[in-house]
This record gives C-alpha cells, sequence and structure tokens, in this order.
C-alpha cells in the first residue's frame, strides 16, 4: 500500500491501526494522519521498536489490509458505473 493509498483511505483505516496497535490513542492517529513516517515513530516510541522492528510490523500490516481497502476502491468505482 502505498502513502497516498495510506492517506487517502486514513479514515477507514485508523480502526484496523487501533486494533492492530493498541497502545495508540484517538488523539495519536489524529494527529498522523496517515504519515507513515509519523506512525513508524509512534509505533518506536509506544512499543519501544527499534525503526527496522517498526518497519516490519507496518509492513506486516499495510500487506494484510491492502488488499482489502484496494477491494473497498474498486467496488465503489464499480458502483459509480
Amino acid at each position: 500500500m502505498n502513502r497516498d493509498v495510506m492517506q487517502g483511505k486514513w479514515r477507514e483505516m485508523k480502526g484496523k491501526v487501533k486494533e492492530q496497535w493498541g497502545k495508540l490513542t484517538d488523539d495519536d492517529l489524529d494527529k498522523i494522519e496517515g504519515t507513515s513516517d509519523q506512525l513508524l515513530g509512534l509505533l518506536q516510541q509506544r512499543y519501544g521498536y527499534a525503526r527496522e522492528k517498526a518497519e516490519e510490523e507496518y509492513k506486516r500490516f499495510t500487506e494484510k489490509y491492502a488488499r482489502e481497502f484496494e477491494t473497498d476502491r474498486a467496488s465503489h468505482t464499480d458502483a459509480r458505473r
């Protein structure tokens, strides 16, 4: 999932992010607005991850949900036709 998709789908993704990383607060998530670098920083801060571990966790998360959000976007596009 690229950065633009992450930011574009942020409102929908926030719930999934919170499920995955419960130590992140709503305020944290509102502040980062889908910016991957800021999310990585928060993962390091809240979970004590090294940068590499944060990147691995982020990659795993985006791979897990990329298909779901891409499918949602495609469904909405098809429905408009």
